[in-house]
């Protein structure tokens, strides 16, 4: 439940502006600007706004820059759009993670009740309002897999995780690059970062691994 006025988005704009870079961040709808409820979203949703944004709103060759489930949208649009984007940057990506909550996370009461009642609600550290799960966001995580087979992604892949990330598994980050047949895949581990990687120099790895990646496409 991020959304476009966080550090990672506001600090990637201001060192996109400085360098006379073209820059687009985004709210996904039923997310911070964006009308909509976050209940009523799914994979499949998110994925269709990121390509809405980047059908209508850029032109040539692009970076695609997402963290946590933006990580996973940008994997989906990526494999959708090949001949518009020519880079990812993943930080913290959390692919699949849907599959990963049903069947490691979830206790059998939780999906008990997303089964009966088609969802349930979660607390969460980042918010005083806990996260609806749906059903309808299980089912479409399921139908959205991208890690579950080979990854055909013929573009630099650059992954940012922290080994000390409460959400995310960092083996998740190694499941990715293992996934991924693209021979120029990096993968940065972060020893003490968190969920988040927002400290300065979280934001400043992150600026520089944007840059040097545009320089290089």
């Amino acid at each position: 439940m991020s959304d476009m006025e966080g550090s990672k988005a506001l600090a990637l704009e201001e060192a996109c502006r400085a360098e006379g870079r073209a820059f687009v961040r985004f709210d996904y709808a039923g997310h911070g600007q964006s009308s909509g409820a976050f209940e009523d979203g799914t994979i499949g949703q998110w994925k269709d706004d990121a390509l809405a944004v980047l059908d209508r709103l850029t032109q040539g060759p692009q970076i695609l820059v997402g963290s946590s489930m933006g990580g996973w949208i940008a994997m989906l649009v990526a494999r959708v759009r090949p001949g518009r984007v020519k880079g990812l940057v993943g930080v913290a990506a959390a692919p699949d993670f849907t599959v990963r909550m049903w069947n490691n996370e979830l206790t059998a009461a939780q999906r008990a009740e997303i089964s009966d009642r088609g969802f349930v609600k979660i607390p969460t550290e980042y918010g005083d309002q806990p996260y609806t799960i749906t059903k309808a966001l299980i089912e479409d995580g399921w139908n959205n897999r991208v890690i579950a087979a080979p990854l055909y992604l013929d573009i630099p892949v650059r992954l940012i995780q922290g080994m000390a990330d409460a959400d995310v598994p960092w083996q998740t980050a190694l499941e990715i690059t293992k996934k991924m047949t693209g021979d120029d895949v990096e993968l940065t581990l972060v020893p003490h970062g968190d969920h988040r990687l927002s400290t300065p120099n979280d934001l400043k790895r992150l600026c520089l691994t944007v840059k040097q990646l545009a320089e290089q496409i």
